[in-house]
This record gives C-alpha cells, structure tokens and sequence, in this order.
C-alpha cells in the first residue's frame, strides 16, 4: 500500500512538468524559427544591398563579417551577463537591438536610401544581438525543458535554424527584396517583434542560479577566465571543443573552395551547383528529423563519431571524384552528420554543465568554433593557390580523419554520466 501510494505520488509530481516542458518546447521552436527566418534574410540581404551601393569586394565582404565578428570580440563577456541575469529578459533585450536596427534600415530606405555606413552599423548591432539572443537560448534550454524531453527539443531549434538559414530564410529575401528594400526590410522588423512576444508565453524561472549573498563580487575577467578553465579541466568538454574547432575550420575550408572548384574543376552550371549546396541543408534537415530514432538505435556517442565520418566522406570525395552525385551524397552526409553533433552536444552539455556556467561554456565553446572557420578558409585558399582545390581538400581530409581517433580515446560510452 506504501509502495503504492509512493509510487503514485512520484508519478503526480512529474506530470505537471510535462506539460510546461511541451509547451515551453512550442515556444522555443517557434522563437527559433522565427528569429532564424529573419536571420537568414538578413544574411542574404545585407551583403545585396551592400553591392548595390559599391563594387568593391572587400566592403561588401567587410558587411558580411559584421554578423559574424562580434563572437570573437564579444562572445565571453555576453557569457558572463548570461550567467547573470534572466536569461528571457536577455533575448528579449536582443530582440529590442535587432527592432532598433531594422527600425533604423527601414527608415533610411524609405526617406530615401539605405547608406553603406548605416548597413555596417546596422550588421554589428545584429551580429551583437545574434550573440545575445544564441547563447541565452541556448543556456535557457534546461529551465525550460525537463531532462527527458530535451533532445526532442534540441532536434527541433536544429531543425528550425537549418530550415531558416539555409532554405526559407534566403528565398523569401529574394522575394522580398525584389518587392522592395522598405517592404522586406519592414517585414522582417515585424518577425523579430513577433518572436518577442512569443517569449511572453514561457512558463517557469529563467535567471540562473548566483553565487552565495556573502561572496565577494567577481570581476568581468575573472568570471571569463572562470568558464574558460571549467571548460578546460573538463576532460570531454576540452576533446569535444577541439575536435569541433578543426570540424569549423574543415566546414570553412569546404564552403570557400566549393564555388571555385565546382565551377572550374567539376564543370557545374549555377543549377547544378544549386543542386549540391541543396543537398547539404537537406542532410541537415534529416538530421533533425531522425536524430531520435538514430539515437534510439546508435546511442548518441554513435550518432556523433557519425558526424565525425560523414565530414570526413564530404571533404575526402571532392579530392577523389568529380562526379556531382558523389559528392552531394558527401555534402548530405557532412550536412546530416553536422546536426547529430550539434543536438546531441547540446542536450550532452546542458546536462553535464551547471546551469550557472551555461552562458560562459556556450561562448567560449562558439569562439572555438567562429575563430576556427575563418582560419580553415585562409589555409584553404593558400592551399589551393599553391597546389591546387584537390591537394587542399585532401589535406582537410586527412585532418578531419584524426577527429575520430581523439573520440574514441576521450569520450566515453555515458558521456553525460561521466566527469
């Protein structure tokens, strides 16, 4: 009878923590699909419209890089904020930057023209909102969502950034921007502020557990340097941060020979090449949709030593083969293999890592991997410019075939168990 009454009592105390995890799930996907739809216009838009305003290379490139440079300047400091204040207040406040930018853009475009000095003003502010708002997401995920249901809910924000980033949000800039620069500029004001009243609807407590009232405040550097030794003494932390720095510089290396080496080498027309960038979103879109059966059926720490031969199989065929089915088939691996790693590192980590270190590990494990990218695309080119694309993807190729020998060695069978 005991027995009975106990047993149903742990029951009822876990049922209301299903429903609030289901629909604080809804409203994350939602949030993320939203956010990451105007992202991926704006990533498309921004470098258009810096190219009607001049022919030089370098500014239009120089626009791009303002949504992307901010990780390396400013990522660990905005880990600290995150793991100090509510971390819903925080997307809140980066979706208030990103209004304020399109607010201003619209404006402009309207009253006359957007300026190439208002597009890289407006490209930093987004790019400091993107950290904002990614790594407070991110960190958020575990007071949001109970254990059991956080792999479905990584799967799904995966899926939601893949679908956004790399499909719907670049088509529908397309369309939008030939409608009008004010219209699509508008448009995608109207989705941030959208994405910020969806955050009303979250259930539960999202300021992350602070140090005790009588300990001494710590310094903005001393709490940096606080995540960055957790994430450094962390055995499996420190293999998979190093293991995903030379993944990022084999994915920079990959995306900035693709275009040279499948026009001049593979001999492809732009809807051939459309063909194989698809078949690299698609891998990542099926990713997300399987990665619970393969995890039911590998186990995580399969699904991620998959990624590590998927990326592997995607660099390796471009030196082997000039064949377009072969490497698509290589891209949908690489892309397939990119989401297994990323939802199941993140579901491993917001079990493994404390809820008030989440912000700082978030950070510093995404400055490994934005300060990698940009690195693998220098070496590529000066690869390539001196031995040609297929000496340069080999060479990426067989750096990236170490990765699984690093795994295997550092990570273990319940890695989440594990410390």
């Amino acid at each position: 009878m005991n027995s009975g009454r106990t047993t149903r009592t742990a029951t009822e105390r876990k049922r209301p923590l299903l429903g609030p995890g289901r629909h604080n799930t809804a409203v994350l996907v939602g949030f993320t699909a939203v956010t990451n739809l105007a992202d991926g216009v704006m990533k498309m838009a921004l470098p258009l419209l810096a190219a009607q305003l001049t022919g030089s290379p370098a500014k239009v490139t120089a626009v791009s890089l303002t949504l992307t440079l901010p990780w390396l300047l400013v990522a660990l400091h905005i880990g600290v904020l995150v793991d100090r204040f509510d971390r819903r207040r925080l997307l809140w406040a980066a979706n208030a930057m990103r209004l304020a930018a399109m607010a201003w853009l619209t404006f402009s475009a309207l009253a006359g023209g957007v300026t190439l000095a208002e597009l890289f003003s407006a490209g930093v502010v987004l790019g400091v909102a993107d950290v904002v708002a990614s790594t407070s997401a991110s960190a958020l995920v575990p007071a949001a969502v109970p254990p059991a249901g956080r792999e479905r809910a990584n799967a799904w924000m995966v899926g939601a950034e893949t679908v956004g980033q790399e499909f719907a949000g670049p088509f529908i800039g397309g369309l939008l921007l030939a409608a009008g620069t004010g219209l699509a500029l508008g448009l995608i004001g109207v989705s941030y502020a959208a994405a910020a009243l969806a955050l009303l609807l979250l259930v539960g407590r999202f300021r992350p557990a602070g140090p005790a009232p009588d300990a001494a405040p710590a310094s903005v550097n001393s709490r940096i340097a606080e995540g960055v030794r957790f994430l450094w003494h962390d055995r499996l932390l420190r293999t998979l941060s190093l293991i995903v720095a030379v993944l990022s510089a084999v994915w920079g290396a990959w995306l900035v020979l693709m275009p040279l080496y499948a026009q001049q080498t593979m001999g492809l027309g732009s809807r051939e090449y459309g063909i194989l960038l698809s078949a690299l979103g698609i891998g990542g879109l099926a990713g997300a949709l399987t990665v619970t059966w393969v995890n039911r059926i590998l186990g995580a720490r399969r699904a991620m030593f998959a990624d590590l031969i998927g990326t592997t199989t995607m660099v390796a065929l471009p030196a082997l083969t000039t064949s377009l089915w072969a490497v698509a088939a290589g891209a949908f691996l690489g892309g397939m293999g990119g989401t297994l790693w990323s939802v199941n590192a993140r579901t491993l980590t917001q079990h493994r890592v404390p809820d008030e270190m989440l912000g700082r590990y978030g950070a510093a494990t995404r400055v490994f991997n934005f300060g990698a990218m940009p690195l693998g695309t220098a070496l590529a080119g000066l690869l390539a410019e001196l031995g040609g694309m297929r000496l340069a993807f080999g060479i990426f190729a067989a750096a990236t075939a170490v990765t699984p020998v690093l795994f295997v060695r550092n990570v273990p069978r319940t890695p989440a168990a594990t410390r």
